[in-house]
This record gives structure tokens, C-alpha cells and sequence, in this order.
């Protein structure tokens, strides 16, 4: 008797072990094909990503692809927003510097991507007091090969930076670079 009490437990074990890992796999294999909305939509302004090599302040990114992250570490995308500004919340662009982030690491590091959406796409957003403050924070994320994108603000005039991403990345690589920012 206690023999086939054991031989129950074991395989309840091995069906529920089972059980998690294929419904682990649907959840991933869902969440793959998964984008974020386009820029398309009418009532939107038009909102410049800043890469351009004939801007001044243009900073060349690092190795993107060289940022991996551990099986459960977690990871975050951190969107810094200028306050000197006074930007009203309806006219923060944090969606272009994020949708800007996600495509130029989903050509170069699609691992990063999937493990960032597969561990609940974690944004935040932190207050930078200046313009200069955001360069600042995007050479060090550059440096650390962390994806930085900066948007231009199109109604507070040309070259006006308004919002920077860094990452997704592992959540201790992003606090190097923003742990010392309030929250927004």
C-alpha cells in the first residue's frame, strides 16, 4: 500500500510539473507575435525619433545586442521626462520614445524583447530636470550598450527634446543609469 501511495504522489508531481511548463510555453508562444500599436493613428502629432548623424548631440549607440538578461531576472524600460518643460500629461510623448526603443531592439536583440514582454513589460517614469540632464543620461546608457532614444516635442519647437527611453533591460543595468531620478 505505501508503495502505490508513492507511486500517486510522484505522478501528480510529474502531471502538475508538466502542466505548468506547457501552459508556460502557450503563454510565451502568445505573446511573440504581440506589437505594440503603430504611430498611424490621424489625431496624433508627428513626433521625431533623434538619431540623425547630422545632429549635434546625436550619441552612436553601443553594442545592443551584447545586453542579456537571466532566466527570471526581471527587466524594465524607463521613460524620462523633462520637467522644465511643463508638458500637461496628454502631451508627453513617452509612447514614441518607447515604440522608438522597442523597434530598434527588436532588430538587434529580439531575445531582450521577448524577455522583457515575457516578464510584464515593466515601464517607469522618472523626472530629468533638463535637456542637458537627458543627454547626460543617454551618453551613460550608450556607454553601457543600453538602447536610449530621445523624441523631438513638436510643439515646443525644433530640437527640443522632451522624452528619453533607455532599454528594456535587466532591472540593476537601468538603475545604474536612473536610480538616483524621482518618479515622475
Amino acid at each position: 500500500m505505501p508503495h502505490s501511495l508513492a507511486s500517486q504522489i510522484i505522478l501528480g508531481l510529474v502531471l502538475s510539473l508538466s502542466a505548468v511548463g506547457v501552459g508556460y510555453q502557450l503563454g510565451a508562444l502568445s505573446l511573440r507575435d504581440k506589437r505594440p500599436p503603430g504611430l498611424g493613428s490621424a489625431d496624433q502629432r508627428e513626433v521625431e525619433e533623434v538619431d540623425a548623424e547630422d545632429d549635434p548631440e546625436w550619441i552612436a549607440d553601443g553594442d545592443l545586442a551584447a545586453i542579456k538578461a537571466g532566466y527570471l531576472e526581471p527587466c524594465k524600460m524607463v521613460l524620462v521626462v523633462r520637467t522644465d518643460l511643463k508638458l500637461t500629461p496628454g502631451n508627453i510623448y513617452t509612447h514614441h520614445a518607447t515604440l522608438a526603443c522597442y523597434k530598434a531592439l527588436s532588430k538587434t536583440n529580439q531575445s531582450l524583447v521577448k524577455h522583457w514582454e515575457n516578464t510584464g513589460q515593466a515601464k517607469i517614469a522618472l523626472k530629468a530636470k533638463s535637456e542637458d540632464q537627458l543627454l547626460e543620461l543617454e551618453a551613460i546608457a550608450k556607454s553601457l550598450n543600453l538602447c536610449a532614444r530621445s523624441v523631438l516635442d513638436p510643439e515646443k519647437g525644433e530640437n527640443v527634446r522632451s522624452v528619453l527611453a533607455i532599454g528594456p533591460a535587466p532591472v540593476g543595468l537601468v538603475n545604474e543609469v536612473t536610480g538616483k531620478l524621482r518618479l515622475l
